[in-house]
């Protein structure tokens, strides 16, 4: 044999090799980059897996740590998927050409407009509603209306608020530029600032605990951080109010996730994501950490549900993502670290 068709014979080997032994084995196997924690997703792939027999192998880490990961890894990556909480991770991730658009009616089906990408490069899979509470020894309801309405002088010495520094503050002031333009929000978020009880405080447990201790009176924070407060101490003086329901509604952002650019086994990854927006794995995504389900087939966990319906904002959550360096640029031209 020559040395040239040795050479054909090995890679006509190598390829069989690859297509027997190699594909088989990854086919039954999904690789995930989550930034959720272990305890929030362990649960469903062990679902998944038992459900579909394809196994689940998945790294944590923050956001910014695995964004960076694909980036570096390019085409090597072992990724098939990353799930990220906050809409503007998922957008800058699409953006950094590092998903890949997904056809699947399953998803399209389970999954509203408002909570995906127009390009389908990612998906909702939870709803994180940032909503307003209050200090029922101190306010009553009736005073309370809108997100905007903060900024009034009334407001003067009540209010506390997280640290503009978090995403999801950067992703409501996004929504809000997409609603009302920069002047516009620039004044409310100023007024914002001038009504300021306090230094704007590291998280929203934090403000929650300002608030049921006097120190201010009302403050905006994702529902599920009200609902473990309150599952510790349920007599703390603490309701929530869901405001803009007589226009544009409550600002919610999402946990999601989408299929990497170059996934070596993408339909076990839309097969993931497929099962997340079902019926079977909502309750599960959504409850382990007080959230909503994104499919609205699907009920709230009972504990949840307490806290009452809401319209939500119907915009598409992209403008959070496609605003978030703007709204972090105005909120410190406001003064709102």
């Amino acid at each position: 044999m020559t040395s040239s068709n040795l050479n054909r014979f090995l890679i006509f080997v190598s390829l069989l090799f690859s297509l027997f032994i190699i594909h088989p084995a990854h086919a039954n196997e999904v690789v995930v980059y989550s930034a959720r924690i272990e305890q929030l997703i362990k649960p469903m792939f062990d679902a998944f897996t038992q459900e579909t027999g394809i196994k689940v192998k998945y790294t944590t880490d923050n956001e910014g740590a695995l964004l960076a990961r694909l980036e570096a890894e390019g085409k090597n990556t072992p990724a098939d998927v990353l799930i990220t909480s906050d809409v503007g991770n998922l957008w800058a991730a699409a953006q950094k050409g590092l998903l890949k658009p997904v056809k699947s009616e399953v998803l399209v089906g389970n999954i509203p407009t408002h909570l995906r990408d127009p390009e389908n490069e990612w998906f909702g899979l939870s709803i994180r509603a940032r909503t307003l509470v209050y200090n029922t020894k101190k306010v009553k309801p009736e005073e309370l209306s809108t997100y905007e309405n903060l900024a009034d002088p009334k407001w003067n010495k009540r209010l506390c608020l997280r640290t503009s520094k978090k995403v999801y503050n950067q992703s409501l002031v996004a929504m809000m530029i997409a609603e009302h333009g920069e002047a516009e929000t620039e004044k409310i978020v100023k007024g914002w600032v001038a009504n300021l009880a306090t230094d704007p405080l590291s998280d929203d447990t934090r403000a929650l605990e300002f608030v049921a201790a006097g120190k201010c009176d009302v403050t905006l924070v994702n529902t599920y951080y009200f609902g473990r407060l309150m599952k510790q101490d349920p007599k703390l003086p603490l309701a929530i109010f869901w405001p803009n329901q007589d226009n544009s509604g409550v600002h919610v952002n999402i946990s999601g996730a989408g299929v990497t650019r170059y996934a070596r086994n993408e339909q076990a990854a839309i097969k993931l994501l497929e099962f997340l927006s079902s019926a079977k794995a909502q309750n599960l995504f959504a409850d382990v950490n007080m959230e909503y389900p994104v499919n609205p087939q699907i009920a709230a966990d009972p504990f949840v549900a307490t806290w009452g319906d809401f319209k939500q904002n119907p915009m598409n959550l992209a403008k959070a993502g496609e605003l978030q360096t703007t709204a972090v640029k105005l909120m410190d031209r406001a003064g709102y670290r």
